[in-house]
């Protein structure tokens, strides 16, 4: 008819003829009209004839289709549709074959129906383009579904909604916001559906800025008063910590559903505003709103955060009965959850045996609150029962909660079994389990073991790497866990986290290694880890055991949100550099600040004041904390009191109080007063102290050791070979002495008479110059302090081979000029090498910090900051 149609069109002429010519023309014309005339209606007739049978064979192959559709033969379907043609196929009927791909999600037959549409040339519609991205959607060919939206102009809001949805269940949030701003661009009608979908993506993309836009817009569009689209705004909100923004679109809702009140139930209890949600329930209930069970589940989980809770608890729980709810498996789960993290564990194993239905979530819950209230023997049997009695298979969630009781217990047999567990069942490679018996073992004190555990993880995550670096740095490998923190920046497959630099920073202040704490300072501020409390609270301490004292005062007072920990540690600081009036200037201003002291805070500040021989204060503090603070005194705060009257002499005061003592002293409180017995040189109470040592601990070298030393500085040579005879006997090893020195990023270590350095020599000359030096200025080696029984020669050079002095005197040769010398030895320094510093700092003009075992030493211009208390 087309073809009609345009013979028609060109054989219509117009223009307007002169009249002698016109009875001519209009003859011809109507000659011309009949021979057209003729030659049409066989034109007609052709065509008839040519395309009798289309109309049929049409009709045939979409009912085949249709049939084959309502079938589901999809495989019969790609037969049919390779042998025909493009006249025979209704585009309708190619529609109904895309909605059965992609009901039955069959990509292989749906990639055949697009490639029949591609290869006759099909004009695809926006009906047609519907179906072919809803195929390619729910078959998760997400790529070629946003290819069809590209290419076609769909005008429905359902194919566009379904298509975000999914984009966002593959985590590609960022595709899903993509396409809803290009739906904003076509012009297509949305729903309300069309906001819950872009919103979870600007939520899970943590998009503040997004989510406000996008509550703009549906404000705009009039969608403010939908239910499902408040509900979605309420859930972003919540889940960025907007709980302000939240509770205003709550506010202004019409009308609130179940959904409504839950989310923000639950928004307030998972940002950590527990009482505002309970308050949302009770208003729930008031407002005669039925609850449902999630509303109990998130009231249980605002409960189980404060045990104070406890007893509201317990009323939902009878609500919940009430409503015949007592049966479900998720409320007997979240209420046993409850009670267990509220301590109330009779509760707890109330509910756990009154359940019909045990399943690994009960059991784990179980668990874990023996767990909690340490009864670890407990934990441990129930985890062999579920198995054994119950049939249960313990899940990944089971077996970490009772290897955390093992290493929170310190039950390292324990915990080897529940590994053999973890072997036998093939769970050995899950890297949760991994990171969580590494972190056993560590608090287990076997880090060899642990080792073996991160050295086997075919994958490892940054927690991995912050569990064996931790491990070393609290069981004092602090060189392997520097070792490891250098390793994991030299493979560059993870960023050091905050935990990262919490984990390494005590093993820097263990070695006091300044320059390598200064370098993850840096790494620290390009990070903006410094807003992190724990990381600030962990600079600080490492500053202050490293001897630089005024650094670590400048960070404390940067942190702006200083908590308890932080108070603590910078009163501990000045107190180990014998700073006792600034430490109690600093605990006087934490209590105007607010914040109440606790067991260790009163260690901190007694420790000043004992190491500053601030006997008064030490008292007022004591009995502060006795009477007004009511904290009992533990064995630490007996010990600091021992300590602070034996280091100031008064050494049968000590004793006395020692004896009056409401609870057993233990060595470390005898051995305190063994120091000061020593210090003052008192040899008769010193033997009677040292057999109440030896009796409590028998195995322990030091007291031993500390003993042959009064032996040695009173010259009783007979009495200092009997002990070490006696040590000997017992098979007991003396710790030797060692001090070292960081150089240029680099750990110079030394030992009594070590000649093995390269620089010895230069060394050994450097001090014999400065001893001369102080006879000409009339000082005299203290050669008691030798601790041998040779003439006074030999005396003075076993003196110059002391650890410390070889490592001062290695950094006043190699560090740079005006640069501060800091030293770490790991016992007490000797009297001699105290006097030597001190003459050293005012000959070479250089400060010298010394770290022993005790306290810190400052020596500047001849001075000591101990004054004599060390």
């Amino acid at each position: 008819m087309a073809m009609l149609s345009a013979n028609f069109s060109s054989s219509s002429f117009s223009f307007i003829p002169s009249r002698s010519s016109q009875t001519h023309k209009e003859t011809a014309s109507v000659t011309r009209a009949r021979k057209d005339s003729i030659f049409s209606k066989a034109s007609l007739r052709t065509i008839s004839i040519e395309h009798r049978d289309h109309p049929q064979t049409l009709t045939d192959s979409n009912t085949r289709l249709r049939r084959l559709c309502e079938s589901g033969d999809l495989d019969s379907i790609v037969k049919l549709l390779r042998v025909s043609r493009k006249f025979d196929i209704d585009p309708r009927t190619l529609c109904s074959v895309l909605q059965l791909c992609a009901d039955t999600r069959s990509l292989k037959h749906g990639r055949e129906v697009d490639s029949f549409i591609r290869r006759n040339g099909f004009v695809v519609d926006s009906n047609m383009g519907s179906k072919l991205a809803l195929m390619y959607t729910n078959c998760g060919e997400l790529r070629e579904a946003r290819r069809v939206f590209d290419q076609v102009k769909i005008e429905k809001a359902l194919f566009w909604n379904v298509l975000m949805n999914e984009l966002a269940k593959a985590g590609d949030f960022i595709g899903s916001i993509e396409l809803f701003t290009k739906m904003m661009g076509s012009g297509v009608v949305m729903d309300s559906y069309t906001f819950s979908c872009v919103s979870k993506s600007f939520s899970s993309l943590r998009s503040v800025e997004g989510g406000e836009q996008l509550h703009g817009y549906v404000v705009k569009l009039g969608f403010g008063e939908c239910n499902s689209v408040g509900n979605s705004l309420l859930a972003f909100y919540l889940k960025n910590g907007r709980v302000g923004s939240a509770r205003k679109v709550f506010d202004e809702m019409s009308e609130r559903d179940v959904i409504s009140w839950n989310s923000m139930i639950n928004g307030y209890v998972s940002n950590g505003l527990t009482e505002q949600g309970l308050y949302v329930f009770v208003e729930m209930l008031c407002s005669g709103m039925e609850f449902d069970l999630a509303t109990l589940v998130s009231v249980f989980a605002g409960c189980a955060a404060d045990s104070c809770l406890v007893s509201l608890g317990r009323a939902v729980h009878g609500i919940g009965v009430k409503a015949c709810m007592s049966r479900e498996d998720r409320f007997c789960n979240t209420l046993l959850d409850m009670y267990s993290k509220c301590g109330d564990l009779d509760s707890a194993k109330a509910v756990f045996r009154e359940m019909s239905d045990r399943s690994v979530v009960s059991y784990t819950s179980m668990i874990a609150g023996y767990a909690r209230e340490g009864l670890a023997g407990e934990a441990v049997k129930l985890f062999g029962e579920m198995e054994e009695e119950e049939g249960i298979s313990p899940d990944v969630y089971t077996v970490t909660a009772v290897l955390n009781c093992c290493a929170r217990n310190r039950l390292l047999e324990e915990g080897k079994r529940v590994h053999e567990w973890i072997k036998e069942n093939d769970m050995g490679f899950d890297i949760f389990l991994s990171n969580a018996l590494m972190d056993m073992y560590a608090k287990c004190g076997s880090m060899q073991e642990a080792e073996l555990v991160f050295s086997e993880m075919p994958v490892r995550d940054i927690i991995s790497w912050n569990t064996i670096i931790g491990g070393y740095s609290k069981n004092c490998y602090a060189n392997e866990a520097l070792s490891l923190f250098n390793l994991l920046l030299e493979e560059k497959r993870f960023v050091p986290d905050e935990r990262t630099v919490v984990c390494v920073l005590p093993a820097c202040a263990s070695l006091s290694a300044f320059d390598k704490g200064r370098e993850i300072h840096g790494y620290v501020m390009r990070n903006g880890y410094f807003r992190d409390r724990h990381v600030a609270n962990s600079l600080v301490d490492m500053y202050a055991k490293c001897g630089a004292l005024l650094l670590a005062r400048l960070l404390f007072d940067e942190i702006v949100s200083k908590d308890l920990v932080s108070w603590t540690v910078m009163i501990a600081g000045y107190g180990m550099h014998g700073f006792g009036k600034e430490a109690i200037a600093l605990f006087n201003q934490k209590r105007q600040a607010g914040i109440e002291p606790d067991e260790i805070s009163f260690v901190s500040v007694l420790y000043a004041c004992s190491h500053s021989g601030l006997v008064d204060e030490g008292w007022r503090f004591f009995n502060i904390m006795r009477h007004e603070c009511k904290i009992e005194p533990t064995l630490e705060h007996y010990a600091c009191i021992v300590d602070m009257l034996a280091r100031t002499g008064d050494l049968l005061k000590a004793y006395r109080f020692i004896e009056n003592m409401p609870i057993p002293p233990d060595a470390t409180i005898w051995g305190a007063l063994l120091c000061g017995c020593r210090i003052h040189h008192d040899v008769k109470l010193a033997e009677k102290v040292a057999e109440r040592v030896f009796e409590l601990e028998p195995e322990n070298t030091g007291y031993y050791v500390l003993m042959a030393n009064i032996y040695a500085e009173a010259e009783k040579w007979e009495e200092v070979k009997r002990l070490r005879k006696r040590i000997g006997q017992r098979g007991l090893r003396k710790n030797p002495g060692c001090s070292w020195i960081e150089i240029k990023g680099r750990v110079n270590i030394f030992v009594a008479g070590d000649s093995s350095h390269p620089e010895t020599e230069n060394i050994e000359a450097l001090l014999r110059r400065v001893r001369v030096r102080m006879r000409e200025e009339g000082y005299s080696p203290l050669t008691k302090y030798a601790l041998i029984d040779a003439e006074e020669m030999e005396k003075e050079e076993a003196l110059c081979g002391h650890s410390e002095k070889l490592a001062m005197g290695l950094g006043i040769l190699t560090s740079g000029h005006g640069k501060i010398i800091r030293v770490t030895k790991n016992l007490r320094v000797c009297g001699d090498c105290h006097e030597m510093a001190k003459f050293m700092s005012k000959l070479t003009g250089r400060k010298i910090v010394l770290r022993d075992s005790n306290r810190f030493h400052h020596f500047k211009d001849g001075h000591c900051s101990c004054r004599g208390f060390w």
